[in-house]
């Protein structure tokens, strides 16, 4: 939606809040050597007895390099789940306005929304897949505010077909959160290149998948200028913890080496899919742009089963629509995907 008005959008409390100012947002280090006695921390030197920096400057100043795009359009959150969370705070109405997600798909859209008492209105994918658009956008009524699409989408690994986002994103008067969390296991272009295009869109990404540091809790959200203002308004004003922060901006200043080690997943994911042509019990193997891959089994609750009792622990998405008896193998190293083929072909 090329014309939108963000205003419309946004929960009138937030619209008119005035955020926490902290004690680091008053005062940005200029470098020179300062005596900091304005926020009441203890002065004893421990390397973390000083608040971070609340909006993480120099990270949004190297992810800004990497994207390409200015960091007035980065928002980093504690993991992914926080930015979700954020995006629901301020725009969706607690009891009266809705959401549109799109299973099966990642369950903590459906999980915010009833935290947040938001309405989850589910449109199934169909049987590619793909978004069902026509059924999307007939769900769509004047209190629908956010439509999640996950592109590569978690747990069936495939993306989205350009055609079916740009119709949603050029039709729906509300925001379009496309969740690239498995962006840089895919082949096709990351929809940041669309950000300009397009004011209700929202790109969040993550470095818990490619960049490997789930344990960080590292969440981006890439939206225009005025919808970044909005959630800054409402974030934690210390969200971003100094020991998250710091190993983040080690690891984004090697990209090289995440590029290799993504290089070397890809390769692992070729590797294991035409390995698991071989596996007896397997009846079907799905596309994958992510660091997984989905496949249809005979019995997905008893193959999880004898999976664990040999030591693997895989995830069983039997129970999620569409993908009754199937199995999520994330690729791992060679060895452990060596181990996980050499079990399955013992299974009985």
């Amino acid at each position: 939606m090329k014309n939108l008005n963000i205003n419309n959008l946004v929960r009138p409390n937030v619209a008119g809040l005035k955020p926490y100012s902290s004690a680091r947002d008053e005062y940005q280090s200029t470098g020179s050597e300062m005596v900091f006695l304005d926020a009441n921390e203890n002065p004893f030197q421990t390397d973390v007895n000083r608040y971070p920096d609340p909006q993480q400057r120099s990270l949004k100043a190297e992810l800004a390099k990497i994207k390409n795009i200015s960091t007035e359009h980065i928002l980093l959150g504690n993991g992914s789940d926080e930015v979700l969370d954020l995006l629901f705070r301020a725009f969706c109405e607690p009891g009266e306005d809705n959401v549109i997600t799109l299973p099966p798909t990642y369950g903590m859209y459906k999980v915010l929304a009833n935290i947040n008492n938001i309405e989850n209105k589910e449109v199934l994918l169909n049987s590619d897949f793909e978004p069902n658009v026509e059924e999307i956008l007939n769900s769509v009524d004047q209190n629908t505010k956010m439509i999640f699409l996950c592109s590569p989408n978690n747990p069936t690994g495939n993306s989205f077909s350009e055609e079916n986002i740009l119709e949603i994103l050029e039709s729906f008067n509300g925001l379009v959160i496309i969740d690239e969390a498995y962006i840089d296991f895919s082949a096709k272009d990351s929809w940041l290149k669309k950000l300009q295009d397009f004011p209700n869109l929202v790109v969040t990404q993550t470095l818990s998948k490619a960049f490997g540091m789930a344990g960080i809790r590292l969440g981006i959200c890439y939206a225009s200028v005025e919808i970044i203002e909005i959630l800054n308004k409402i974030k934690p004003p210390y969200n971003i913890n100094e020991l998250t922060q710091v190993r983040a901006l080690d690891r984004v200043l090697r990209k090289g080496e995440v590029d290799t080690e993504v290089s070397d997943l890809l390769k692992e994911r070729t590797l294991l899919s035409e390995a698991l042509v071989e596996v007896k019990f397997i009846e079907k193997i799905y596309p994958s742009d992510a660091n997984f891959i989905l496949v249809k089994v005979d019995d997905a609750n008893k193959r999880y089963d004898q999976l664990l009792e040999k030591g693997i622990v895989i995830r069983n998405r039997t129970t999620q629509p569409l993908c009754e008896n199937t199995l999520r193998f994330t690729v791992g190293t060679g060895e452990e995907n060596e181990k996980l083929l050499k079990a399955l072909r013992s299974l009985q």
